[in-house]
């Protein structure tokens, strides 16, 4: 499946994707702590310094994601992003797109039970109308499953890209008069998460090396810390999340304002 260039920005969360959002956003459902996003890059690299074809690299990447799920409630995240699929991926050769929808399909219909056992609740976001049938219905049955999840919030993005989210919600503009950061935000939200408004990101991590946003939540991450790490993803384990959040601890985030004179 080849998406033209013209083809018009579809995005939405895959739950419930026609439903009117709560005007005041709906964040019931973000468990308190941390919203950590990743972008989960290096897993072709890493099959090809192996010997390897990249399709065992993104498969030993899942199991990666297994373990920052896993350990990600007992760090204090409350709030996971994963970057799976950008929609600038669709340039890759057909057949390693074919194979990372299977890759997907495949994990969304395994997790479900572990999803439910460990409280973890998933939504799958990015433009809908690219996505072959057999991963939609994987989605939606994974979002349906795991709806009642409060430990952790996990969100995979398939087929995203900030640039056209925010044009996407930009057109809808007309008619809302003169919007504030926060209303854009919800605005945003419900062209993008159909209305679930997900916490501003606090911690960017990328994995892979490389140092570069790569068109991934560009308003949720105004202010959110950035780490990048030279460790690849199929690599990445408990321990480099746990750095990760330590690090970010250590960070003093002051929002545009200058710190506070401590009283003497």
């Amino acid at each position: 499946m080849t998406p033209s260039a013209d083809d018009s920005a579809c995005h939405s969360s895959l739950i419930s994707p026609r439903r009117v959002a709560d005007p005041n956003g709906d964040t019931r459902h973000c468990p308190a702590g941390l919203h950590v996003a990743i972008i989960m890059d290096g897993s072709g690299r890493w099959a090809t310094a192996r010997g390897l074809p990249r399709g065992a690299g993104h498969r030993a990447g899942v199991e990666a994601v297994r373990r920052v799920v896993r350990a990600a409630p007992g760090l204090g995240i409350g709030t996971l992003t994963l970057h799976a699929f950008s929609s600038d991926n669709w340039q890759r050769p057909a057949n390693e797109v074919a194979e990372l929808m299977g890759i997907f399909h495949d994990y969304l219909r395994a997790e479900i039970d572990p999803w439910i056992k460990s409280g973890v609740r998933v939504s799958v976001f990015g433009r809908r109308d690219r996505l072959e049938p057999w991963l939609l219905a994987a989605g939606e049955a994974a979002e349906a499953a795991t709806r009642d999840g409060r430990a952790l919030r996990l969100r995979l993005a398939i087929d995203y890209s900030a640039r056209d989210a925010i044009l996407c919600a930009a057109r809808r503009m007309n008619g809302f008069g003169e919007l504030s950061p926060e209303g854009f935000r919800r605005l945003l939200a419900e062209v993008v998460y159909a209305g679930d408004v997900p916490p501003e990101v606090d911690l960017l991590i990328r994995a892979g090396g490389e140092q570069r946003l790569s068109d991934f939540m560009l308003w949720e991450c105004a202010y959110a810390e950035l780490l990048f790490t030279d460790r690849m993803w199929p690599d990445f384990d408990a321990g480099d999340l746990k750095a990760a959040i330590r690090e970010f601890h250590s960070r003093e985030r002051r929002f545009g304002r200058i710190p506070e004179p401590v009283a003497g």
